[in-house]
């Protein structure tokens, strides 16, 4: 295997093999962020006169047609090298000669990943937020479409109050501007450029980092170079953190609409082509996309426990250790993207129950309804509770199925527009 530190010993092969581990299949999704880094780098190392006018220009034209090639997913990993940062490095010198090996100046494999993995970051996090922005409205959407429409509310798992269908959905769509927030704070983190960095210890050419911030739209740069390799894992658990928050928000809508699917709830139903049925069943409609998605939620979750379980206890500076964070954080972040598209996929198809308060079983569901009307009555309110809970046990409770809620997020004042403009504010942090 080709590694551009070589120093001409062959390494045994079993140990190459397993510290370069999955490093390989992962890091071809970061080959468009390092070529990004490298046209910054380049472009600086001309500025302080480490390339000249002629070598910047050669360079430059040669990296692009890489990122072209990157973007039409014809750049290739060959087997007998290590990672994607040697490969387009080997690449260049291949195409333009000696000038290809100056790439590297004044930069570690160290700054080098972790600028990569910052930019790659900020670019899920962009890309999820969009998702979960599309997974907004589609539930704002519903909730105005079905406002009209009562379902029991629990507490204790027991019948409670009345709800409905529009503070259902307009509950959880409100619920995605705290992942947003979290998404926001995690972008924050990996928004500062390490390059120049090095190897954690900064580097005796006079870099202009600033240069290269402003070249590969970073907010900031991290100055002090131990601390931008304190950055390894840090960048990583913030991200892995917002992702649980997102995760978190559609396990719970997961685990209602698995309820609410229940034969004994009847509240919701889907197509019979996006549920299954049983292999001695035949009345059996499952709820097998909740409950995956459900499922993987849970793993998603657990992601900022294995990065911190990784990463604790290091001393700053690099460790191999941290090659590792790619095999944890990068197919938690595939998931997360399959649960909200799964999620939209679903909820696209939903069809709601209209009549569920029809059943004599929901009676009681009234009951605050029936107390508060009496205090607004005049009635003091212990004394109106007692009647009520005199007439329930008696069986003589009669409810008017009805409501009359109008104070802001309630049954009959969603604050759906309101909620819109906070999710807007949100998505500008």
């Amino acid at each position: 295997m080709s590694t551009l530190w070589s120093k001409d010993s062959s390494a045994d092969s079993l140990v190459e093999s397993f510290t370069v581990g999955k490093d390989r299949e992962l890091d071809l999704r970061l080959a468009y962020f390092d070529v990004i880094g490298s046209l910054a780098h380049i472009k600086m190392l001309q500025s302080i006169s480490l390339l000249t006018e002629q070598e910047l220009s050669t360079l430059t034209k040669e990296l692009n047609i890489i990122l072209d090639e990157i973007k039409k997913g014809s750049f290739v990993l060959e087997e007998d090298v290590e990672d994607i940062h040697s490969q387009i490095e080997l690449t260049l010198t291949r195409r333009v000669g000696e000038v290809g090996k100056k790439i590297h100046s004044g930069r570690s494999r160290n700054d080098q990943v972790l600028t990569d993995v910052k930019l790659y970051l900020k670019w899920e996090i962009d890309t999820i937020k969009e998702e979960v922005h599309s997974l907004f409205k589609l539930l704002q959407k519903l909730s105005e479409q079905h406002k009209e429409v009562l379902i029991p509310g629990y507490t204790h798992a027991q019948i409670a109050m009345p709800s409905s269908f529009g503070l259902w959905f307009g509950a959880y769509a409100e619920a995605l501007i705290d992942d947003i927030y979290m998404l926001a704070a995690a972008r924050r983190i990996v928004d500062q450029n390490p390059l120049g960095s090095a190897a954690g210890y900064g580097s005796s050419f006079p870099l202009d980092r600033e240069m290269t911030t402003e070249q590969m739209g970073f907010g900031t740069l991290t100055y002090n170079s131990i601390a931008a390799q304190l950055g390894r894992g840090k960048s990583e658990k913030s991200v892995a953190a917002a992702i649980s928050s997102v995760a978190f928000t559609l396990n719970k809508f997961a685990c209602d609409a698995i309820m609410y699917m229940c034969g004994n709830f009847g509240f919701i139903s889907f197509p019979d082509e996006l549920t299954t049925g049983s292999s001695i069943m035949p009345h059996k409609k499952n709820p097998d996309v909740w409950e995956i998605i459900r499922g993987r939620c849970n793993m998603i979750d657990s992601v900022s426990n294995e990065i911190s379980l990784l990463t604790r206890n290091l001393s700053h500076g690099y460790h191999r250790d941290f090659q590792l964070l790619k095999e944890i954080l990068f197919p938690a972040l595939d998931s997360i993207h399959e649960v909200i598209k799964m999620t939209s996929f679903m909820l696209e198809h939903i069809k709601v129950n209209d009549s569920i308060l029809d059943d004599s079983k929901y009676e009681y569901l009234f009951t605050v309804e029936e107390v508060n009307r009496r205090v607004l009555d005049g009635v003091p309110f212990r004394d109106a509770y007692k009647e009520v809970g005199r007439e329930v046990a008696s069986g003589e409770f009669k409810a008017q199925k009805k409501v009359a809620h109008t104070h802001i997020g309630s049954i009959g004042n969603l604050s759906n527009l309101e909620i819109k403009h906070k999710m807007e504010k949100a998505l500008e942090l």
